[in-house]
C-alpha cells in the first residue's frame, strides 16, 4: 500500500510545484497479468506526448509515480529542443521485468496506452526492448521502437551516438573555434551500444579516446577493434581525473555530475549520452563556476527520440540522420543564449524549450 506521506508528496509535485504542471496521470492495473503501471503526460502543446516505457522494481507506488512525473517532464523539454512536434510523456511499469514480464502483461499495457487515443506514444526505455514493443504494438498502434520486421526502425543507438558527436563538435566550435575533435582527448564512461558507436565517430575524426566500463568484455572488444588511438582506465573515478582530458562523455548511468565528481573533473567540456547527468539542481552552476562547458544531456542525446518519432511516419534513416545533424546547430544556439543571458547552458536550454512550448500553447488558444 502506498503510504500517505508518499502520496502527499506526489500530489504536491503534480499540482503545486514548479516541477509539476502535468496534464494527465493515469494509473493502470490488470490483476490477471500482474500489471501495475503509471502513464504520465506532461504536455501535448507541441503534439502527442512521446516517451518510453520504463520497467523497474520501484520500492513503492509513490516512487513510481514520482519517477514517471519527472521523466515525462524531461521528455517535454527533450522533444521541444529536438524540434519534434511532440509533447512529453513517460510510462513506468512497476516490478522486476526478469520476474513478472510476460506477453499477457505487455498486451494489457498496450490496451491501456491505446485507451488514450493517441495522446501518448510509447517506446523502449530501461527494462523494455524492441521485442517488447512488438508485443505492445499488437494492441496499440501508438507504439514505436519496434523491430524492422514489424515496421519499426529497430535499435536507436546509432543515431543517439551521432547526435552526441554533433554536440561535441558544437562544443569544440564554441570553445576552441573549430568543429573538429582532431587531436583532442575524449574520455567515455560506458562503451555499450551508444558508447561504442561514439568511439567510432571520434576515431574517424582523429580524436584520442580513453574508455572505461564496468563490463570488462565491452572494454576488451573496443581495444581489439582499435589497437591504436584508444586506451582504457580502471574506472570512472580514474577517468575523470585523467590528465589532458578535453571532453568527458558520461554514457552510462545518470547522476554522473555530482558534488564528488565535478570538483575533480579535468575536462573542459562535458558532453555525453547518459540521461539525467546532473545529480541535483545547482550542479550546472558548479560546472560553470569551474569553467567547464556543459552540453545539456537531453539536447545532445536526442538522436534516439528523433528516430522513434520518425517511425510514426514510415522510418527513413537518411531523413532521421539529417534531423539529428541539427543537434550541432541547436547546441551552438544554447551556448549563445547562455552567454547572452549570463546563465549556464542547462538553464538556457530549459528557457528555449519552455518558450517553444509556450508559443505553441498560445497559438492553440487563439
Amino acid at each position: 500500500m502506498t503510504d500517505v506521506t508518499g502520496a502527499s508528496d506526489v500530489l504536491q509535485t503534480l499540482f503545486r510545484s514548479e516541477q509539476g504542471g502535468h496534464e494527465q496521470v493515469v494509473l493502470c492495473q490488470d490483476r490477471a497479468s500482474g500489471l501495475k503501471a503509471v502513464i504520465a503526460i506532461h504536455s501535448t502543446a507541441l503534439g502527442p506526448a512521446l516517451g518510453g516505457t520504463r520497467f523497474y522494481p520501484y520500492a513503492s507506488e509513490a516512487e513510481a509515480v514520482a519517477d514517471a512525473l519527472n521523466l515525462a517532464r524531461g521528455m517535454s523539454y527533450k522533444n521541444a529542443m529536438a524540434g519534434l512536434d511532440h509533447g512529453g510523456g513517460k510510462a513506468v511499469i512497476i516490478g522486476n521485468p526478469e520476474q513478472i514480464k510476460s506477453e499477457e502483461l505487455l498486451l494489457a499495457y498496450g490496451r491501456f496506452v491505446a485507451s488514450l487515443g493517441g495522446r501518448y506514444v510509447t517506446a523502449c526505455d530501461v527494462g523494455t526492448y524492441v521485442a517488447d514493443m512488438d508485443v505492445v504494438a499488437r494492441e496499440c498502434r501508438w507504439t514505436t521502437g519496434r523491430s524492422p520486421e514489424n515496421g519499426g526502425a529497430g535499435d536507436s543507438s546509432v543515431l543517439t551516438a551521432f547526435g552526441v558527436f554533433q554536440g561535441m563538435r558544437a562544443s569544440a566550435q564554441h570553445l576552441w573555434g573549430d568543429p573538429t575533435l582532431r587531436g583532442r582527448r575524449v574520455g567515455i564512461a560506458g562503451v555499450g551500444k551508444v558508447g561504442r558507436h561514439l568511439v567510432e565517430h571520434l576515431r574517424k575524426d582523429g580524436a584520442e579516446v580513453v574508455i572505461t566500463d564496468v563490463r570488462e568484455e565491452s572494454v576488451r572488444a573496443i581495444l581489439e577493434q582499435y589497437p591504436t588511438g584508444v586506451t582504457a582506465v580502471a574506472d570512472t573515478d580514474t577517468l575523470i581525473r585523467t590528465d589532458g582530458l578535453d571532453i568527458y562523455a558520461p554514457c552510462a548511468l545518470g547522476g554522473a555530475l555530482n558534488d564528488d565528481s565535478v570538483p575533480v573533473l579535468t575536462a573542459e567540456v562535458v558532453c555525453g549520452a547518459a540521461n539525467n547527468q546532473l545529480a541535483h539542481p545547482g550542479v550546472e552552476k558548479d560546472l560553470a563556476d569551474r569553467g567547464i562547458l556543459y552540453a545539456p544531456d537531453y539536447v545532445v542525446n536526442a538522436g534516439g527520440v528523433i528516430q522513434v518519432a520518425d517511425e510514426l511516419h514510415g522510418f527513413d534513416f537518411d531523413r532521421c540522420k539529417a534531423k539529428a545533424a541539427k543537434i550541432f546547430d541547436t547546441t551552438l544556439a544554447i551556448f549563445a543564449r547562455a552567454k547572452d543571458d549570463g546563465i549556464p547552458p542547462a538553464a538556457a536550454a530549459d528557457r528555449i524549450a519552455e518558450q517553444r512550448m509556450a508559443e505553441a500553447r498560445a497559438t492553440r488558444t487563439r
